[in-house]
């Protein structure tokens, strides 16, 4: 065998592997689609059904009215807009002084920053409901908005320090020449030119609120307060859950975030790759 056809060989296993995955991965998908369009006897049955014989679109207007997925969403929207601004531009900003200002303890303050990577999510919150409660925040979005602004988190941090380090530092001396101070630097130096890794940091942090499950459901007791994901949850109750329309109003809240991460997907692909791992 030609060292072509074995070229040619490898590239359709490669395929074929690869689109192996991408089924496996949008199963769960393909589900949730095809228990949407049947009946609530229907989608109980075993084995399931996977392509309905009659598809009940209805099921989509009829779980939009069962819950008020039209104010949740507003409050979602709310929510995410002003966290992922908060968290994008506060790591930004502590990722700029880890990346260009030097000060003594900068490294060991930066290793420390990474460790809390490795804490669970649950160490921190009972801790984290208590300061809300001594606060006052509960029952508010203070809780869900506010952390936010401190830092965006080590991830976020993280991947735009690298990013900034890519970035000569030739650039800045110059902007200094100029009389440029380091915020000036910040705002019209680093930030033009970080695009694809503040976009990406803006898609996770955005993904990362609209889906939030946990922190609306410890900090939000009034319904009319409530989020999209806590809507989903109005389908279960006491009697059983409505899996039909549970997964169509899944569906329906998926849709935001798939064309959000469709629509920055250049964008994201391109910080990704850009992103060094430069010490």
């Amino acid at each position: 065998m030609s060292a072509g056809a074995r070229a040619a060989l490898r590239a359709v296993g490669l395929y074929a592997l690869m689109l192996a995955g991408a089924a496996v991965f949008a199963l769960p998908f393909v589900w949730m689609f095809s228990t949407s369009l049947k009946t609530d006897l229907l989608s109980r049955q075993f084995p399931p059904v996977w392509i309905p014989a009659h598809p009940r679109w209805a099921n989509y207007t009829e779980a939009w009215n069962l819950v008020p997925f039209g104010h949740y969403a507003l409050n979602t929207l709310r929510i995410s807009v002003l966290s992922t601004f908060g968290g994008t531009l506060s790591a930004a900003m502590v990722a700029f002084g880890f990346a260009r200002i030097r000060f003594a303890g900068r490294d060991t303050a930066f290793m420390l920053l990474l460790s809390t990577m490795m804490l669970p999510g649950v160490v921190t919150m009972a801790p984290g409901y208590i300061l809300m409660r001594e606060l006052g925040w509960i029952d508010t979005y203070m809780p869900l908005i506010v952390p936010a602004y401190f830092g965006g988190g080590a991830f976020a941090i993280f991947l735009l320090r690298q990013f900034f380090m890519t970035i000569p530092v030739e650039l800045d001396e110059a902007a200094k020449m100029d009389g440029a101070t380091f915020p000036q630097i910040f705002y019209r130096v680093i930030l033009p030119l970080s695009k694809p890794a503040t976009t990406t940091i803006a898609l996770f942090a955005f993904m990362g609120s609209y889906k939030d499950f946990m922190g609306p459901l410890i900090y939000l007791n009034t319904d009319s307060k409530h989020t999209l994901e806590l809507g989903l949850q109005s389908f279960s109750t006491l009697h059983g859950t409505h899996y039909n329309f549970m997964m169509a109003a899944a569906l329906i809240v998926s849709i935001p975030v798939i064309l959000i991460f469709s629509a920055g997907q250049r964008y994201f692909i391109e910080g990704i790759t850009l992103t060094g791992i430069k010490g």
